[in-house]
């Protein structure tokens, strides 16, 4: 089958070489060169626009952000350039009021809409093993069905409106970066009382907390291991303030989210936000006067 993909960053790549070994014709995008050889390497077919890529009935893409999809999707052609009865599958983390936008005007078009953000670090997506949360009509999951079961361990569907899709995935965003956020201010705690950090994480993550998010991330606050990013700071910064603007569109108060931005932006404003998520623990550090 043919496929589109747009964005090749460290998830993107691995889930388009999945579709690649899959057996598909996979035809990509993305801004910076070197990715795109990278996959033409592998027999993927590169094009140097976004509305090139439209030929192929079903396209994907995996964006770093609202700006980079509105670039990609609208202002550089995408959209305009599908024909009726193709599917557009936006597997980035976007704001609810994008996915609404967008659930318009591809419907407008004639054009399939399904969002599908993912739970996964890039080592997850090498493995095929993400999570997808699935919005969209039934008809158009159905049509990419088989292809994010390529992509993903299980499916878990939620409605028929994609904007719905995420806001689950928001939330599980504040929900790990929350999660994140605590253990590094308990690390902080147990040095302030001459403990080490290390002996801690792996005492909740054995026991209390013994859960993928609190082990992973602990594993890298326990070793100081920030780079590279699976998931950089700065992109947890954007989910949250994501989470804080589609809770208040709705008056849902989220006072929690509002001191972890606030946490998340200093670390960004220290020059971490290229670092993982886990670099939270050097916010807190910083604090207390440990570093």
């Amino acid at each position: 089958m043919d496929i589109g993909f747009l964005g090749l960053g460290a998830m993107g790549a691995p889930m388009a070489r999945n579709l690649l070994k899959a057996g598909h014709t996979l035809h990509v995008w993305n801004r910076s060169p070197g990715p795109r050889e990278a996959l033409q390497q592998d027999g993927a077919l590169t094009y140097a626009t976004p509305r090139d890529v439209a030929i192929a009935p079903v396209v994907f893409s995996m964006l770093a952000n609202d700006e980079a999809v509105r670039s990609a999707v609208l202002d550089d052609g995408l959209l305009d350039a599908l024909p009726a009865g193709a599917v557009h599958v936006n597997m980035a983390t976007v704001s609810v009021a994008l996915a609404r936008e967008l659930a318009a005007l591809h419907q407008a078009r004639g054009v399939g809409y399904v969002a599908a953000p993912v739970m996964g670090r890039p080592d997850v997506a090498q493995a095929g093993k993400l999570n997808l949360m699935v919005a969209g009509t039934p008809d158009a999951i159905a049509r990419v069905q088989p292809l994010l079961d390529v992509l993903g361990a299980k499916t878990w569907p939620f409605g028929e409106a994609p904007e719905q899709a995420n806001a689950i995935k928001l939330a599980v965003n504040f929900c790990l970066a929350s999660a994140v956020g605590t253990m590094g201010e308990a690390s902080a705690f147990v040095r302030g009382h001459g403990l080490a950090p290390a002996d801690f994480i792996e005492l909740i993550t054995s026991t209390v907390f013994a859960a993928p998010v609190y082990q992973g991330y602990g594993g890298l606050i326990a070793r100081e291991q920030y780079s590279p990013a699976g998931f950089k700071l700065a992109l947890g910064l954007k989910d949250v303030r994501l989470a804080l603007a589609a809770g208040e569109a709705t008056q849902v108060p989220m006072p929690l989210a509002s001191t972890l931005r606030d946490g998340l932006l200093e670390g960004v404003a220290h020059g971490d936000g290229e670092l993982d998520l886990a670099a939270l623990a050097k916010v807190s550090a910083r604090r207390a006067g440990q570093r």
